[in-house]
């Protein structure tokens, strides 16, 4: 394949072969992670709810009516998308171009999200907040259905795609922990004026993040031969990938799971600032306790992948994290606790987060095996469609809650049920979505020692593809073999 350096078959597993892929490829790929997590993580994640409700005093209600309204283009836009790039043909391939090229565009539209133009009136607020949401979406949704994919297409192996997934999380939580510590210290404080650096910090974000995803975009590699393969129609697309049912147990999970992530990564400002009672440098304490964990327990986890299946390592994680947050509903109040709390939050979400993109990479594979296609933007796509509306009710069900527990908007310091509201939200919703996640991913069917021979299998017929198609080049460009 264009980006192994070797396969080999492994004798003492039967179904086993290895994968060797040069790390500067793994590299620009965890770099371009880190640079969609940055503007992403900020842009729909930790900051942008924050911003309105808090610095510029959009109510809770429309902030609400905002999400809601933009979810619906949030789960259209990425089926669309998905399959208009499985049917891209160029040069330099199908899903670079989109990384390379949308990359400023991605920067401009991140930018854009800090500079409103409709300021006169809560109504205007309300609209120039959808406006930001629609048009930075649907650049990240042009790059973020590769970059969530593309392993899929430059390896096959279950520690292949692993070790893919280290350097995505390695790079990615640097802009991950930039995306979440950048807006604590600059948007917390004991008044609801906007700090004069935050704005030209998401200048400089987003200005380092579209360098990192251009210079990454130039050492990745695709499998050349996919692109010249014949794609399946609109609706006949759709329909293969709703016949798939791993795919539609392993969505189920990942529904609930979206909303627990969100609430993590975008909820966690209220929580630090308004019941915690942190700001500034001391807001980033309780994010650093999460993270921290996350990053630490990424090794010892991809050792297990020797010893267990993605399943079962996933389904751990879930287990873990659900527990961490129980522990926060009781302790949450507590300074010390609470970031015990949040730590084993943390361990749990180490295993999910290393093998949620393989399990489903794998969901790829076996469509391919249904469908004799390689439709990796095509399985984002629908991802999206059904778990994007869950960013949308996260914020929307935390909002509502904290705002029926009596949460005001112009105070810096909230009241005991406001308080009691904000930490019954930020922990009890996640626990039980990761509850209904574990559940769903339970009977998941791609595991065991039948699906691995299964992948082999489909390894052979990946070798065969590209063979074929270098011999059609051969035959088109005989001259360029002859040298």
């Amino acid at each position: 394949m264009d980006n192994m350096d070797q396969i080999t078959t492994n004798p003492s597993e039967a179904y086993e072969f290895t994968e060797v892929i040069p790390k500067k490829t793994k590299i620009a790929f965890g770099t371009i992670g880190a640079g969609v997590g940055m503007l992403s993580g900020i842009g729909l994640g930790s900051a942008i709810t924050f911003f309105y409700n808090i610095k510029l005093g959009l109510s809770e209600e429309l902030v609400t009516l905002a999400w809601l309204i933009f979810g619906i283009w949030n789960a259209l836009n990425d089926p669309l998308f998905g399959i208009f790039e499985e049917r891209t043909k160029t040069k330099i391939g199908r899903r670079i171009p989109y990384i390379r090229y949308g990359a400023p565009i991605f920067a401009l539209t991140f930018i854009f999200c800090w500079f409103p133009i409709f300021t006169s009136s809560e109504m205007g607020l309300f609209w120039n907040l959808l406006l930001v949401l629609f048009l930075f979406d649907s650049t990240y949704t042009m790059i973020g259905l590769i970059t969530y994919t593309l392993p899929a297409e430059m390896c096959i192996t279950q520690k292949g795609r692993a070790s893919f997934s280290l350097y995505s999380i390695i790079f990615g939580a640097i802009g991950m922990l930039v995306s979440m510590v950048l807006p604590m210290v600059l948007l917390t404080g004991e008044t609801t004026d906007l700090n004069p650096m935050f704005k030209p910090a998401m200048i400089i974000v987003a200005f380092i993040s579209c360098v990192i995803m251009i210079w990454g975009s130039y050492h990745i590699t695709e499998n050349k031969y996919a692109m010249h393969e014949p794609t399946l129609g609109f609706f006949q697309s759709i329909k293969s990938t709703f016949k798939n049912k791993a795919f539609l147990i392993f969505e189920a999970n990942n529904f609930f799971y979206e909303i627990a992530w969100t609430i993590v990564i975008g909820m966690l400002t209220y929580y630090v600032q308004f019941v915690l009672g942190f700001t500034g440098f001391m807001a980033t304490v309780p994010l650093l306790a999460v993270f921290l964990m996350v990053f630490i327990f990424i090794g010892p986890t991809n050792k297990l992948l020797t010893k267990y299946n993605l399943k079962k390592l996933y389904i751990s994680g879930l287990l873990i994290a659900s527990l961490g947050f129980l522990m926060l509903f009781f302790s949450g109040t507590n300074p010390v606790f609470s970031f015990i709390s949040l730590a084993v939050i943390g361990i749990g979400f180490s295993p999910i987060t290393l093998t949620g993109p393989p399990l489903m990479h794998d969901i790829i594979d076996y469509d391919e095996i249904l469908t004799g296609k390689r439709r990796e933007t095509t399985y984002a796509g629908v991802n999206a469609l059904i778990t994007k509306p869950s960013i949308s009710i996260a914020n929307a069900l935390f909002l509502m809650l904290i705002k029926a527990s009596g949460f005001d908007n112009s105070l810096t310091v909230q009241s005991e049920p406001a308080q009691k509201g904000i930490l019954m939200a930020f922990s009890l919703i996640p626990f039980i979505s990761l509850l209904l996640a574990t559940f769903f991913v339970y009977f998941f069917p791609l595991s065991g020692k039948e699906w691995q021979k299964q992948k082999m299998e489909l390894n052979a017929i990946h070798q065969q593809k590209e063979i074929d198609y270098l011999e059609q080049l051969k035959g088109e460009h005989p001259e360029e073999f002859s040298k």
